[in-house]
């Protein structure tokens, strides 16, 4: 016969146990919806902040005394990248135009870049001078101002530089590969169909054309030079030196750019402070967005050598 009463017990404690493990899975379940639930709102949280344009200027309080405003660039010009006409020409404005800013720096570190947004630079600032002429605009480069940089030095009250700040190249480069006899080599028929006789110039599969490489050499990178000298000389003036080799491209550390009349002595933001007697020095900087924060160690890093691996001009 069966015991009853231990068939009711034994019903009971599985009732018991199925119900310990409906709550343990009800808790885990809770628990889950809640970390779901916080993950969801940081990453809202995260985009509704990188949807704002926070790349724009910060806004610094006006300074009751007299100081000196900084703008601090580094990295490639190049329309888009680290230094841009318009976000430069903006930031150099603000700056200009505090009532209390008696002078400003433009702290410079770059290899060069762009032709176009360099000279967009220069103008922009020539500008600012002329608006503002009572207000001193110096600047200081710091490991590197060489090509579309010093293009856009050039155009300062005064230029410092670290004995070890490479200064110069002043000069316009454009680049690129030629594989044809790769492709012969492996066989590759190469097919490129144009309209315009010299439409496929800078085909990297096919020959060069004489022709094409003197009127690039001549219309192009000769005459962007030609722009860049005038740049210098209107900017520097009877400062620079008689050098032959001043506008050939070559680069000098900072001692000897002084004695070349491309700067005007060796020293920092410090020293320019000490110089006009102002102790207060503020910065103005652009502010990045938090995707490009984000982002810029990696996917701003391959685009821009990607970009930069075309055939371009470049004051570099």
């Amino acid at each position: 016969m069966f015991n009853n009463n231990n068939t009711e017990k034994q019903a009971v404690e599985q009732l018991a146990e199925i119900s310990k493990e409906l709550i343990k899975q009800n808790r885990s379940k809770t628990r889950w919806r809640r970390l779901m639930f916080l993950v969801v709102l940081t990453y809202i949280g995260i985009i509704s902040y990188a949807s704002f344009d926070t790349r724009t200027i910060d806004k610094l309080t006006q300074k009751e005394k007299p100081f000196i405003a900084e703008v601090i660039l580094s990295g490639v010009i190049m329309d888009g990248g680290d230094i841009e006409a318009d976000k430069t020409i903006e930031l150099l404005t603000t700056a200009f135009s505090e009532k209390n800013s008696k002078a400003v720096i433009l702290r410079l570190n770059s290899p060069g870049g762009s032709p176009v947004q360099s000279n967009r630079i220069y103008n922009g600032i020539k500008a600012l001078k002329k608006q503002y002429k009572n207000k001193k605009f110096i600047v200081v480069i710091d490991d590197i101002c060489a090509s579309g940089c010093y293009f856009i030095a050039s155009i300062a009250d005064e230029i410092y530089a670290d004995k070890s700040s490479i200064v110069g190249s002043i000069g316009v480069v454009m680049s690129g590969f030629g594989f044809v006899k790769t492709i012969e080599k492996l066989g590759v028929e190469r097919r490129l169909y144009t309209a315009g006789k010299y439409k496929g110039f800078l085909d990297s599969f096919s020959k060069e054309d004489k022709f094409a490489r003197q009127h690039i050499q001549k219309e192009i990178l000769e005459k962007s030079h030609q722009n860049f000298i005038n740049a210098v000389k209107e900017g520097r003036g009877n400062r620079l030196g008689n050098d032959e080799n001043l506008f050939t491209g070559l680069v000098w550390l900072g001692d000897k750019a002084i004695e070349l009349g491309l700067i005007d002595g060796i020293g920092d933001t410090k020293l320019v402070a000490k110089k006009l007697k102002i102790k207060t020095v503020v910065e103005y900087k652009v502010r990045k967005t938090l995707l490009e924060e984000l982002m810029e160690s990696s996917f701003k890093g391959i685009t821009k050598a990607t970009l930069e691996g075309f055939s371009q001009i470049k004051l570099q």
